[in-house]
């Protein structure tokens, strides 16, 4: 469902926006339940990523590894705040992508170009970037990378403990380490996705904004699917950079990643052009799935929304 959409009863011409509550509403909805589903994929990909000697040899036998030596329940490592930071993500997401596609409409005809749908899309990756992703992404990553079965003996002992820890440690910003790699990635993901989105909702099924037609939940899911397959190929590098810059602190001397760009180039020396397309897969198995489940959530609540608040209050 596009995110600029009006709906219009053409027999009395009652015409109202969606309010952006809602939209950010079903987003949320829509992120707690990607975060309960597919965590253990995250998981995976975050222990791929950083692993440089080899000691996993895919995602099965990474899954497997982790569950055999540190427990079923290490596969939900980060849960909270991944769940967290999911929540306000979509909320943030589809909130700032319908005001920036409300900006970035034609005055006159009141359409939305698709030039103009990609830049509300980057717009709204940017600003989830800098304002929600890149510092629950580092506690996360942190919780992650703690191997073992004793708790007691990890360095951080939870989300709030461990974002107390990197400030103590390494400053404020060091909750915002990978920010760079962090705003390209989402930014040009959003972008992909919202456009893919609203064209696979056209191509496969007809729907139009305004059309008053609301998706079944696998429809919303098949597209939803679909535009989230784009993004992770291309931005793959950026989310390999993303995860070392945000893993790596300061306790063990100096940090062996500069920057972004240091990362990228240190990354191809050593380990080869393929390592910047560490956890591709497993991203490929998280992203579009979780794209699906929100969009199958969102699309369903804000229906609701439209049927019980909009449409009967238009006849």
């Amino acid at each position: 469902m596009d995110e600029s959409q009006t709906n219009q009863n053409p027999k009395s011409g009652y015409k109202q926006s969606i309010p952006l509550y809602m939209k950010a509403i079903s987003g949320s909805f829509g992120g707690v339940m990607e975060a309960c589903c597919l965590q253990p994929i995250d998981v995976i990909k975050t222990r791929l990523q950083l692993d440089t000697k080899g000691n996993y040899k895919g995602i099965i036998h990474c899954g497997a590894t982790v569950s055999h030596t540190e427990g079923v329940r290490a596969l939900w490592k980060g849960m909270t705040p991944f769940a967290t930071h999911l929540t306000f993500k979509y909320a943030l997401r589809m909130g700032s992508n319908a005001v920036l596609q409300s900006a970035f409409k034609d005055s006159t005809t009141g359409s939305l170009s698709n030039q103009g749908r990609v830049l509300a899309g980057f717009g709204a990756g940017v600003l989830e970037a800098l304002l929600i992703v890149t510092p629950f992404e580092v506690v996360k990553i942190r919780l992650q990378q703690q191997k073992g079965l004793s708790p007691e003996l990890f360095k951080y002992k939870g989300p709030i403990h461990c974002a107390r820890t990197i400030i103590h440690e390494e400053g404020i910003f060091g909750l915002w380490a990978g920010a760079a790699p962090t705003v390209m990635r989402n930014g040009t993901n959003q972008a992909a996705m919202f456009t893919a989105k609203n064209a696979f909702d056209v191509i496969l099924w007809k729907k139009h904004e305004g059309d008053q037609k609301v998706l079944q939940p696998w429809q919303s899911m098949i597209s939803g699917f679909l535009a989230g397959t784009a993004g992770p190929v291309c931005t793959g590098p950026f989310d390999v950079v993303k995860t070392r810059l945000m893993a790596q602190s300061r306790d063990g001397g100096e940090l062996k990643y500069k920057g972004m760009i240091h990362a990228i180039q240190t990354i191809h020396a050593e380990e080869g052009l393929q390592a910047l397309w560490k956890g591709l897969l497993p991203r490929l198995m998280r992203i579009p799935p979780g794209q699906a489940i929100m969009w199958a959530v969102a699309d369903q609540i804000i229906g609701l929304y439209e049927r019980r608040y909009i449409y009967s209050a238009a006849l």
